[in-house]
């Protein structure tokens, strides 16, 4: 799961950031209005954790502007204003949530968990690959009905290939968009990883579901 935070006090941004990624969310921040209104118009996000007070562009517009440009991403907001007028005002221009700071990390995850799993309502949180099963709220994984224990980075690049499913994703792909900066082809820590969850998926199941494409990078195949 993807989650977009929009907030401009990089410390708070971090915070939530690392927490959010420790329990395996592929985590994007924006630290003024202008920015995080762009990026909050990508429809690949699952959430977006909003601030209010903002720089270039307030909060409130970005959440007006998303609902008029009918982006229907679920929002939390996150702020400092919790006077009853600002919580009506932010649920009413199309907040799905709202939460005061300070605030608890755990509640917050909460929270996340609650909006993910109404927007998952309709239908069933469970990715199956073959044998292999993925809860994409609780980040549960098992195969052959056996519990598979992944580290944070494991389950974004799995999750990055479920995404991509029967889709080959060269080195620089994954790195980008799993470790969020630019690829050194002189290290290997791409394949590394690869090389670490596809041992522990083929630990529990038979058949082979990540696939090396020589002198490109991978593919996972259903």
């Amino acid at each position: 799961m993807k989650i977009l935070v929009i907030e401009d006090e990089e410390k708070v941004a971090g915070f939530i950031q690392r927490g959010l990624e420790y329990e395996r969310y592929i985590v994007e921040t924006a630290f003024d209005g202008q920015a995080g209104y762009t990026k909050a118009c990508d429809p690949s996000y699952d959430i977006i954790v909003l601030d209010l007070m903002l720089p270039k562009l307030s909060g409130f517009s970005i959440l007006r502007m998303l609902r008029e440009g009918e982006v229907q991403t679920p929002v939390l907001i996150l702020s400092a204003k919790g006077d009853i007028d600002d919580r009506i005002h932010g649920l009413n221009l199309g907040a799905d949530d709202y939460l005061v700071k300070p605030f608890s990390f755990g509640e917050l995850l909460a929270r996340i968990r609650a909006l993910l799993r109404r927007s998952h309502q309709q239908n069933s949180p469970i990715v199956k690959i073959g044998d292999l099963q993925i809860n994409i709220v609780t980040h549960e994984i098992t195969r052959e009905e056996q519990a598979i224990e992944l580290t944070a980075k494991e389950y974004a690049l799995l999750e990055f290939f479920v995404h991509n499913l029967n889709r080959v994703l060269n080195r620089i792909t994954i790195a980008e968009h799993v470790w969020k900066y630019d690829f050194d082809p002189g290290t290997n820590f791409v394949d590394v990883y690869v090389n670490r969850l596809r041992k522990k998926l083929e630990d529990y199941g038979e058949s082979k579901l990540i696939h090396t494409v020589r002198g490109y990078g991978y593919i996972m195949k259903s």
